[in-house]
């Protein structure tokens, strides 16, 4: 469905917002972006629009609603008082486009430094100007009034000591930097600041055609690369209207779920390094290599693999590819067993991580959290099962929930989904169908290369794909896909060109380590390094 769900009045978002969530149960903010459409070939009625993403507490519906900006005083409220999720999500939509969100508490940048000049996503930003930062931020401005929100006064607060964990830290898991103060060896306030790895992905995208894409994606979550492929493709695919073959269906299926292993292997053997355990690091990381040989033996490249092409895959499975792939699963299998036997009944284990880094099911709701860190608090929200696609309703899996949120419940729901994606993989290869590979659609498909060189037809047609690309309806749209780490989405807009007018990635990382400030909150600063790892916060994802 190529148009907004609802078009509204800007002064009406926060009326209509709260109307939604607290009489239609739209309780789920999944993301909010911005878009310029100075460029865009239609007129509009003003430059820029907001955008806000709901999803219902049921996890069936979804809704997307847009709002025009007065452009003379770019401003609209803020709805953080409706949900955490909005803090960081509204912070984005400033930093990058400049629309100012009235009564937000702390409207400052959030993916860019300090220093930064101007706002990156707008059309007249050029995409070759970068900006370098030359001082450091001592992110007093946001622990002070936390502080003070937190009943402390200025002679309470000289007693605190002031902490900063990360960037440069073994256990920062990729450029995180978190600023606490601490009271003895507990956090009593934290403050979050997204780090220092920012590619300009969104930026990028709209200097591309949609299938040079591709390779941007794998390095949004690199853990688990061709699950971002597939949920890039797919949004361009159901935006062009088209249904992949069977086979390339069940393909995606296939490597997707070994992704999704591969993902959970580094998040748990990770985390069981920063609990001081190296043997479970050894003995389930030795599978995922095996995975990566398999995957480089399939697609090219072991990490970012770049496997998908917008209406199918670029290599179909190579002979014995049953074989290789039952020897990693059987792997996988025993590094699981292997493991859990050192953990499962291990007192320490158990003190470290039990009651450790807890997220309350309402809390996850609020601010957006999405995937394993949603499911171990006990709610069952998997994509795969509530917005079923490749046909994931006709696979026999169970989604995995936990019961009390904590650091403990975080790594065993993984350890269980990476079981019941052995399970999926293992009937997707017995049903996998045979027949074409790709769509035959000269407009999207690159030709033979039997074509190219033998007629002239089959040339034109690789040369305008390759410098023109693929030309997408006009329209908006988001989709959708369960990523190894929750809702990994995509609002696209299309201008009718081979290149997107706009390309906003919804990353689960973001929101969840929007969240993590809180959630550490209380806690001791040891807990808080184990809580980071079982978050499984991907630097590439909330930074882009």
């Amino acid at each position: 469905m190529l148009k907004t769900d609802m078009l509204i009045d800007a002064k009406d978002i926060k009326s209509t917002i709260s109307r939604l969530k607290n009489e239609e149960d739209f309780t789920l903010l999944l993301d909010i972006t911005a878009v310029d459409y100075m460029e865009y070939p239609d007129v509009t009625p003003s430059r820029f629009a907001v955008i806000y993403i709901l999803r219902t507490s049921n996890f069936k519906k979804q809704i997307s609603i847009k709002a025009y900006v007065d452009d003379n005083t770019l401003e609209v409220d803020s709805i953080t008082d409706l949900y955490f999720a909005a803090d960081w999500g509204e912070r984005e939509t400033f930093d990058q486009y400049g629309i100012r969100f009235k009564g937000h508490p702390n409207l400052k940048r959030v993916l860019n430094h300090h220093q930064f000049v101007g706002h990156p996503l707008r059309k007249d930003y050029p995409v070759t100007k970068g900006q370098i930062c030359t001082e450091t931020e001592d992110l007093m401005d946001e622990m002070i009034p936390l502080l003070k929100r937190k009943g402390y006064t200025e002679a309470d607060m000289e007693d605190l000591m002031m902490l900063n964990v990360g960037p440069s830290h073994p256990a920062s898991h990729g450029t995180i930097r978190n600023f606490v103060a601490m009271e003895g060896e507990t956090i009593t306030a934290c403050v979050t600041e997204v780090g220092y790895l920012h590619r300009g992905f969104e930026k990028s995208c709209e200097t591309h055609t949609y299938s040079q894409i591709i390779p941007y994606t794998d390095r949004l979550n690199y853990c688990s690369a061709i699950l971002n492929n597939i949920g890039y493709s797919k949004a361009v695919e159901d935006m062009l209207g088209i249904d992949i073959t069977p086979r390339a269906k069940m393909i995606r299926v296939i490597i997707g779920e070994l992704s999704r292993i591969t993902d959970h292997i580094v998040c748990n053997a990770a985390n069981m390094v920063d609990l001081g355990g190296l043997t479970n690091f050894w003995y389930i990381f030795a599978p995922r290599d095996k995975a990566y040989d398999l995957l480089s033996k399939l697609t090219g490249a072991r990490l970012t693999n770049s496997y998908t092409r917008i209406g199918g895959l670029e290599f179909d499975l190579y002979d014995g590819f049953a074989e290789d792939l039952d020897a990693v699963i059987k792997d996988v299998e025993k590094a699981i067993e292997d493991s859990l036997s050192l953990i499962e009944h291990n007192r320490i284990f158990h003190d470290r991580t039990q009651d450790v880094g807890v997220i309350k099911q309402d809390f996850a709701i609020s601010a957006g959290i999405t995937g394993p860190n949603l499911r171990a608090t006990g709610v069952a929200f998997d994509l795969r099962k509530d917005a079923p696609y490749y046909g994931y309703e006709n696979f026999d899996f169970d989604v995995v929930v936990g019961s009390h949120g904590d650091v403990y419940d975080r790594i065993m729901v993984k350890f269980e989904e990476m079981r019941q994606s052995i399970r999926i993989i293992r009937q997707a290869m017995k049903e996998l169908p045979d027949g074409p590979l790709n769509v035959d659609h000269q407009g999207i498909f690159l030709p033979a290369k039997k074509d190219v060189y033998g007629n002239i037809e089959g040339l034109m047609n690789q040369f305008k794909l390759t410098f023109e690309g693929i030309k997408v309806p006009k329209g908006e749209y988001y989709g959708y896909t369960e990523g190894a780490n929750g809702e990994l989405g995509f609002y696209i807009v299309s201008d009718g060109s081979g290149t997107p007018y706009k390309v906003k990635c919804r990353p689960p990382c973001f929101y969840s380590l929007g969240a993590y400030a809180r959630i550490v909150e209380g806690n001791m600063l040891a807990d808080a390094v184990v809580t980071m790892a079982s978050m499984n916060f991907i630097a590439g994802e909330f930074d882009r």
